[in-house]
């Protein structure tokens, strides 16, 4: 759940804490290019926009999961989900150094397709290798882990933690840590049998 539902919930939350910094950090990337100070609607109209783009980095996500979880599999679509993951931590974690707010929207974007990507991928996988009389248990740990991600991003935002003005970059690329974890752990997990059976057709593997 590391890398499928807790970065869907991490981002979700993880935004919140460095709003005003990121409006500050857009104004004065704004005054430094144009040598004028953006009014408050520019500034709100791209807020919300860093803000939304991550619902349709999801939908994109969610619309490419069933394509790769049938022609790669459970576990390498999920591992290839880490892939915009990390993009999205490197851009927006380098966006204060590049002075471009630009690299913050694209981050989100990104973040948004590993969020579609893994929490769609991560149920099927899950309930796929569950075994029956645990299948609901295990499907439940999706929605377990969106709520630890929720908590974390949360935690992450506290002013004591990376809650302030020098560290938001660094909070907006944590999500690059689960990647990490997920991409050095899953390759030791069993493929999903249904994918192996249906799929693949390959019954002894599936056994």
């Amino acid at each position: 759940g590391i890398g499928g539902a807790f970065q869907y919930g991490l981002q979700i939350s993880i935004i919140n804490s460095p709003a005003e910094y990121i409006k500050s950090f857009i104004r004065e990337t704004w005054l430094k290019r144009y040598s004028s100070s953006p009014d408050e609607e520019m500034i709100t109209l791209m807020w919300s926009f860093i803000v939304s783009i991550y619902s349709i980095g999801g939908l994109l996500g969610s619309l490419s999961a069933g394509y790769l979880s049938v022609r790669f599999g459970r576990k390498k679509a999920m591992l290839f989900a880490n892939i915009p993951a990390l993009l999205s931590a490197t851009l927006m974690g380098l966006s204060w150094l590049c002075g471009s707010f630009e690299m913050i929207i694209a981050g989100r974007l990104f973040s948004g397709v590993c969020g579609g990507l893994a929490l769609n991928i991560h149920l099927m996988y899950a309930g796929e290798c569950a075994p029956r009389q645990l299948r609901g248990l295990i499907a439940i740990t999706a929605s377990t882990a969106i709520a630890v991600g929720k908590f974390v991003g949360f935690a992450l935002g506290l002013r004591e933690v990376l809650g302030v003005d020098s560290l938001w970059p660094v909070l907006m690329a944590a999500n690059a840590f689960p990647a990490l974890v997920q991409l050095l752990t899953l390759p030791f997990f069993p493929d999903s049998p249904r994918y192996l059976l249906i799929d693949k057709k390959d019954k002894e593997g599936c056994i």
